[in-house]
């Protein structure tokens, strides 16, 4: 099997349709919903909801690949590439406005990972419904960041109801307010939060668990106010004797010595980092783009072609921006391929992670810098890019750990001999 590079016709299509989107209903407000923070686009909201389930994308951004039409050629698997790409464009208009594009997000990606059949038809088909929803993964705790094996929630099963009764506290959760808390618009969404049915086993005793939205004991404590995707909500979640049905666990109710469930739980990151990636390069993109134009406006024009020591030093600099934009893309489509192609690729995952979290900070940080007063003026969007940017470096696993991982991979090291 060899990969593509070339965009096949359902993503090239998507790819016009969102760059209309993200130019006409996320650029023209961005700095509208920057500056109120938490503040929802119901606008666009509601129109990506109705866009998504008329293509037959589910009502939003799904990691599942979707029925085919009766009758249509068959062709090789391409949801995580779709998502990868429907992904990098909007966030080329606005990142923050595509953390709120409704679809399950990093939550439905645990489902898929580690949910069996019937988990997946119970809770993946509610992004088809009627109202926008949205799921959220709940793992970071205020004693627990990106070493798991700290997480302290933890749950206990109620034999005589055969409820998981869960405690504990979430912090730096993406979505999770539009994802649980009841809005008048909002379809019920869950959160899948992380939690051990027993301590003393370690990481083999950390497991899943689906939260639907409104169960009692759970509750929104705590709105972020960040640098920036600002128009993401990023919420503190306390969790206290919540009872969740012994069917949303996600995996197996007992303890193993190995870590294998775990694990598998755990590839749900090996699926989501290249989107995250793909987030980082569309803000990238965006940045670079501005530049070139507000160069070009200014008489300076790229000599491509040219020898190296003949061009001035913006041209070089920029050369290089596109350069590193395009290596890094091109570790994002390996990674999403071989997801889409159900092939190990937490090497290929992390790596493109990493590199995407280094290169949208670098490309924004010298844009602003090529621009002088005017890069780090509200006048333009640059400075703001500059903001969303760093997240990509952040949020599902930190550039310092994915080294880590990447090491491990290479290495062959376990996580307790390389830490």
């Amino acid at each position: 099997m060899t990969i593509e590079f070339e965009a096949p016709k359902p993503i090239a299509q998507m790819q016009m349709m969102l760059q209309t989107v993200a130019e006409n209903m996320m650029r023209s407000v961005s700095r509208d919903f920057d500056e109120n923070e938490h503040a929802i686009p119901w606008d666009y909201v509601e129109f990506m909801h109705t866009a998504m389930k008329a293509a037959g994308g589910g009502g939003g951004l799904t990691v599942t690949e979707g029925k085919p039409k009766e009758g249509a050629e068959k062709r090789p698997p391409i949801g995580y590439q779709r998502l990868a790409a429907q992904i990098e464009m909007l966030s080329w208009g606005d990142v923050g406005f595509y953390l709120v594009t409704p679809g399950g997000g990093l939550g439905a990606a645990a489902v898929v990972a580690a949910g069996s059949p019937e988990q997946k038809a119970k809770f993946l088909t509610r992004f088809n419904e009627e109202k926008p929803t949205f799921a959220a993964m709940c793992m970071t705790e205020p004693g627990a960041g990106s070493d798991t094996s700290a997480i302290r929630a933890r749950a206990v099963l109620d034999e005589k109801s055969n409820e998981w009764v869960i405690n504990g506290e979430k912090i730096f959760v993406t979505a999770g307010d539009k994802s649980f808390n009841e809005y008048e618009k909002f379809g019920k969404g869950f959160i899948v939060v992380w939690a051990s049915i027993d301590p003393s086993a370690g990481r083999a005793g950390m497991r899943a668990f689906v939260v639907e939205a409104g169960t009692p004991g759970v509750k929104v404590t705590k709105l972020e106010h960040k640098l920036g995707i600002r128009a993401s909500d990023t919420a503190s979640i306390s969790l206290v004797d919540a009872r969740v049905p012994f069917e949303n666990l996600l995996g197996k109710p007992t303890v193993e010595k190995t870590t294998t469930g775990f694990k598998g739980a755990m590839a749900t990151f090996d699926a989501t980092r290249p989107l995250v990636a793909a987030s980082g390069l569309g803000v990238a993109r965006a940045a670079l783009e501005f530049l070139k134009e507000k160069l070009m406006e200014n008489g300076v024009q790229i000599r491509y072609g040219m020898p190296r020591n003949k061009l001035t030093s913006i041209e070089k600099d920029v050369i290089d921006m596109e350069i590193q934009l395009r290596s890094a893309w091109l570790l994002v489509l390996k990674a999403v391929w071989m997801a889409d192609n159900k092939k190990p690729n937490a090497l290929e995952s992390s790596m493109s992670k990493v590199r995407a979290g280094d290169v949208v900070t670098k490309i924004t940080q010298k844009a602003v810098e090529i621009m002088g007063p005017l890069g780090y003026s509200r006048e333009f969007l640059l400075e703001k890019w500059f903001r969303d940017a760093k997240i990509t470096d952040i949020y599902e696993g930190t550039g310092q750990i994915n080294r880590l991982v990447v090491a491990r991979q290479i290495l062959g090291y376990s996580g307790s001999e390389l830490r």
